[in-house]
């Protein structure tokens, strides 16, 4: 969904066609409402495989990204004149329960397991993304606490996990989800462009530059390892810096913007639709819940 409106957003600023983003918006919604009503399923068959689920730091980020594709939901539905307000405080108090109950999932870890790892910025930072519709809803009060309570998660996790990251590195299986640490800084430079912070958006939107290209000089590192289901840590952070490059575009960012449109588009695109297709397989073939440890009914 998030490359859906970087490719609708892009079409703004470059000649690319505003319907390619329209389709992958379409698909996207559809995943997302057929996987939601499966979960949901999941959960009115034995509602406790919910508790079950936050065993894994990676389910943990799993429930809390269905709250943030709620919330970006709405910001898909705007241009089609849809009233679309429900939708976003939806996905915002999916947003809290989902903090809530991961709170609670932190608090009955025993002592050893309790460490910050990068699935936490979805989890306790993914408020931020509520700005891109909230704001051209006119909930820009609502967008500007989301983004302040998002900010004071994100200075505590990165400062744990940065301190964890001197002792020790991720193993290499794991290594691909220090990729997600490029969506927060994405996101808040959006945020606090489209409340017009410039201050707040030129800190965040070269912080994304800075580690952008430093993920791209690690590439061959980072994905050593070769596939595996950590591989979707890669995909929604391509998708927002997309985005955080075509808001550049319009706020004047000149040449260095477009590249970054371009560069968004060419390697977000394969590389969302590529996860996406061999997490589908995983799932019909029934070995997604094995490889990443999902709770089953």
């Amino acid at each position: 969904m998030g490359l859906g409106l970087g490719w609708r957003n892009a079409a703004e600023v470059v000649p690319v066609a505003h319907e390619i983003g329209d389709i992958l918006l379409g698909i996207s919604t559809a995943y997302f409402l057929v996987f939601l009503a499966l979960y949901l399923r999941k959960l009115v068959a034995r509602p406790r495989v919910l508790f079950e689920d936050m065993d894994s730091p990676a389910s943990r980020a799993g429930v809390a990204a269905a709250a943030m594709t709620m919330m970006l939901l709405a910001a898909a539905l705007l241009p089609l004149g849809v009233s679309v307000p429900p939708v976003w405080w939806t996905g915002v108090i999916l947003q809290i329960g989902a903090s809530a109950v991961v709170c609670w999932a932190i608090w009955n870890d025993p002592p050893e397991r309790r460490r910050f790892t990068p699935f936490q910025y979805l989890t306790f930072v993914g408020p931020v993304i509520g700005p891109i519709a909230g704001i051209p809803l006119g909930f820009e009060t609502e967008s500007l606490a989301l983004i302040l309570a998002a900010l004071i998660a994100y200075l505590i996790i990165t400062a744990g996990y940065g301190r964890s990251l001197l002792r020790a590195l991720p193993p290499m299986g794991l290594r691909p989800t220090l990729v997600i640490f490029l969506a927060p800084n994405c996101l808040f430079a959006i945020g606090f462009g489209l409340l017009g912070y410039e201050p707040g958006f030129q800190v965040f939107y070269w912080i994304a530059n800075i580690v952008a290209l430093t993920l791209v000089l690690l590439s061959p590192w980072l994905l050593a390892g070769g596939w595996s289901p950590a591989w979707a840590g890669l995909t929604f952070p391509s998708a927002a810096f997309l985005q955080v490059q075509v808001l550049a575009v319009v706020k004047g960012g000149g040449v260095m913007a477009l590249t970054g449109v371009y560069a968004g588009l060419i390697v977000a695109t394969p590389l969302v639709l590529v996860i996406a297709y061999r997490f589908t397989m995983l799932y019909v073939t029934g070995a997604l819940a094995e490889q990443t440890g999902a709770a089953e009914v």
